[in-house]
């Protein structure tokens, strides 16, 4: 079994990262234009530095990171990843790849990105990663991450593959990579707030008229300060309001503790948005303004 990894760029000090940091928090936060962007530079980086020179053998199938309901981040640069891709297979007279999914049950609403390594593996240890190994049968699977801080997940990856003793080769792929391990893991959520520290640059991004729901964004809204959420949500469009509760429901949110505040009142908006008045019930002082 072939086991390859590849990382678009190389992390090695909190000043020297190959992409804009302020790009890579609007990317983790639903921006779409940027994390297409993200997927079509991976994919370029990939075919020059490593298919180009080790055309592929086996039918090629793209993974992307782990998910419950909710997709990641990960999962809208994916699909620019293999648009790119695709054209140059075609180009090389080879098939277009094929994709697949790992299912993942999740036990944990932490945000890890402060966490050592250590504590990673304590946290998400007991996450439990399904896939179809008959169908990656004799296949080339491609691993799609957008950044390797301590390997954790890789990790949980590679512990899935032995349990289900796939013997296909793979290879992982990651936007970014942390190379020096000098440097404190919590780099991490440096560069996923780098650009969003408050709700009010969540709403700019889903103004942009290129947002894509994500997980961190639905845990990051549904965790925030109730009353400037209030606000936000009285300003948002009602089929974000619907999607941003289904999506909280299928990713079994409603049995977390911590988001019950928030998750009631959106349940209690949507029952009552045939009154105009609902949205001043709890009508908060705050501005989004006054949270930047």
């Amino acid at each position: 079994m072939m086991k390859e990894r590849y990382s678009l760029h190389k992390i090695s000090s909190y000043e020297h990262f190959g992409f804009n940091p302020d790009d890579y928090s609007r990317f983790k936060f639903g921006n779409g234009a940027v994390a297409k962007g993200f997927g079509e530079d991976l994919a370029d980086g990939f075919i020059t530095q490593y298919l180009a020179a080790n055309p592929p053998t086996e039918q090629l199938v793209v993974v992307p990171s782990p998910y419950s309901f909710i997709p990641t981040a990960t999962f809208a640069m994916k699909d620019a990843f293999v648009a790119r891709l695709n054209r140059w297979l075609v180009g090389q007279g080879l098939p277009v790849v094929q994709e697949a999914k790992i299912y993942r049950s999740i036990t944990y609403k932490d945000d890890y990105g402060e966490l050592d390594a250590e504590q990673r593996i304590s946290l998400i240890g007991n996450d439990h990663f399904h896939i179809d190994k008959s169908y990656l049968k004799s296949k080339m699977a491609l691993y799609l991450d957008d950044i390797r801080i301590t390997g954790s997940h890789e990790r949980m990856i590679n512990k899935m593959i032995e349990e289900y003793q796939m013997d296909n080769p793979y290879c992982m792929l990651y936007f970014a990579e942390l190379v020096n391990h000098d440097v404190h893991p919590r780099i991490e959520n440096f560069l996923n707030y780098h650009y969003v520290q408050s709700i009010s640059q969540v709403d700019e991004i889903i103004k942009s008229g290129s947002f894509v729901f994500n997980t961190r964004v639905v845990k990051f809204l549904l965790n925030y300060d109730h009353g400037p959420f209030v606000y936000f949500l009285a300003n948002q469009s009602a089929d974000f309001v619907n999607q941003l509760y289904d999506l909280a429901l299928g990713n079994n949110y409603h049995s977390i503790p911590a988001y019950e505040q928030n998750l009631g009142y959106i349940r209690s908006f949507l029952q009552h948005t045939s009154n105009p008045g609902f949205a001043q019930l709890e009508a908060p002082s705050w501005s989004l303004e006054q949270e930047s």
